[in-house]
C-alpha cells in the first residue's frame, strides 16, 4: 500500500473560460502537505530493501518532513539536520513524526554536509531532497494519475522548479505515457533562478546566493538531468517576483481554504497575474505542489503587507 494518495484534479473555474481549460493537480493534500511524500516513499523503500536501518535528510522543508513521515510509518529510526533559520514550527512538525532533529550550521549547505557525514555504513541511508532517478521515478506517478483523470492530454504543465526534482519527476511521466508533446513552465522566482540561468548559459549554473521567500526553491544549482531534460524537451524556464508568489499563496488560500508556500505561489501567480507566456495554450494543468514551511500567520502578513 502506498504512503503518498491519488490527488484530485480540481478545475480552476475562474480562469477556464471558451476554449481554455485550467486544472489543479492538487498534490497540496498529500498527508506531508506536498508531493514530495511520493519520490522519498519510494526512494526509503528502496533503501531499506538494501539493507538500511535508518534514514538521513538534510531538508528544513517539504523533502525532510516527507523522509520523517516515511520513517514512521515504515517503522525506521529518521534523523533530519537543520540549519539554524529552521522555524521553529517546522522542527515541531518533524518531532512530532518521531525523527531526530539535529541542529547544525547557519545553512542548509553546513547541514547537509553534516548530515553527509553520519551516512557511515550501509545501515544507514542519505535520502536527498531532490538528485535520485528513484524520487524522479515516484514522481512521475502523478502523470499516470492525469492520464487517467485528463478528459485530453493538456498542452502546458505548469510547475515550480527548485532543485529540479518535480520537473525531472513529471517529465518522465511524460515520456513514460508518450506525452512528450506537452510542454513544461518551468516556474521559478527571480532570487532562485537556477535552472532559468543554467538554460540561459547552456551549462549548470550555481547561484552565489539564494535571495526569495519561496525558501523551498532555495538549490543554488539544479541536478545535471533537468538541464538536459530542459535542453532535449518541450521545458521553458519562467521567472516571478516573490510579490506574485506571495499573494498567489494569500489569493489560494482564500479560494481553495488550503495553505500552500510560495514555492507553489510561483506557478499559481502565472494564472493569478494572466501572464502572456500562456496566451497560446488551451489546456492548462498546474502542480499545486503544495508545502509545510507556511502557516497562516506568514499567510496574514502578506495579507496585510500587500493590502489584499
Amino acid at each position: 500500500m502506498s504512503l503518498y494518495i491519488k490527488t484530485p484534479l480540481l478545475e480552476m473555474l475562474d480562469y477556464s473560460g471558451i476554449n481554455r481549460s485550467v486544472s489543479l493537480k492538487m498534490e497540496a493534500y498529500q498527508p506531508v502537505g506536498s508531493f514530495k511524500l511520493r519520490g522519498i516513499e519510494a526512494l526509503c523503500k528502496q533503501a531499506i530493501h538494501g539493507g538500511a536501518r535508518h534514514l538521513v535528510s538534510s531538508s528544513g522543508g517539504n523533502a525532510g518532513l516527507a523522509t520523517a513521515y516515511a520513517g514512521r510509518k515504515l517503522g525506521i529510526k529518521t534523523t533530519v539536520v537543520l540549519p539554524k533559520t529552521t522555524p521553529a514550527f517546522v522542527i515541531d512538525k518533524l518531532e512530532k513524526e518521531k525523527a531526530a532533529v539535529i541542529i547544525h550550521g547557519g545553512v542548509w549547505d553546513e547541514a547537509n554536509a553534516y548530515a553527509l557525514s553520519l551516512v557511515s555504513t550501509r545501515e544507514t541511508a542519505y535520502i536527498p531532497p531532490f538528485d535520485h532517478p528513484a524520487l524522479w521515478e515516484g514522481h512521475s506517478t502523478m502523470i499516470d494519475e492525469l492520464k487517467a483523470d485528463c478528459a485530453e492530454q493538456p498542452d502546458l504543465i505548469v510547475l515550480s522548479v527548485g532543485g529540479g526534482g518535480l520537473m525531472c519527476g513529471v517529465m518522465e511521466g511524460l515520456l513514460k505515457n508518450r506525452w512528450e508533446a506537452t510542454r513544461i513552465l518551468a516556474v521559478e522566482t527571480e532570487g532562485a533562478a537556477s535552472l532559468y540561468q543554467s538554460v540561459k548559459s547552456n551549462r549548470l549554473f550555481q547561484l552565489d546566493k539564494i535571495d526569495t521567500s519561496a525558501s523551498s526553491l532555495g538549490a543554488k544549482q539544479v541536478t545535471p538531468k533537468a538541464l538536459e531534460y530542459a535542453n532535449r524537451y518541450n521545458i521553458s524556464p519562467y521567472l516571478v517576483s516573490d510579490e506574485s508568489a506571495n499573494k498567489a499563496c494569500v489569493r489560494f488560500l482564500e479560494e481553495y481554504r488550503t495553505m500552500i508556500e510560495p514555492a507553489c505561489g510561483a506557478s499559481l501567480s502565472v494564472v493569478y497575474d494572466n501572464s502572456p507566456v500562456l496566451q497560446d495554450y488551451k489546456n492548462i494543468v498546474i502542480i499545486v505542489c503544495g508545502g509545510a514551511v507556511v502557516n497562516i500567520e506568514k499567510i496574514m502578513t502578506w495579507k496585510e503587507q500587500y493590502c489584499l
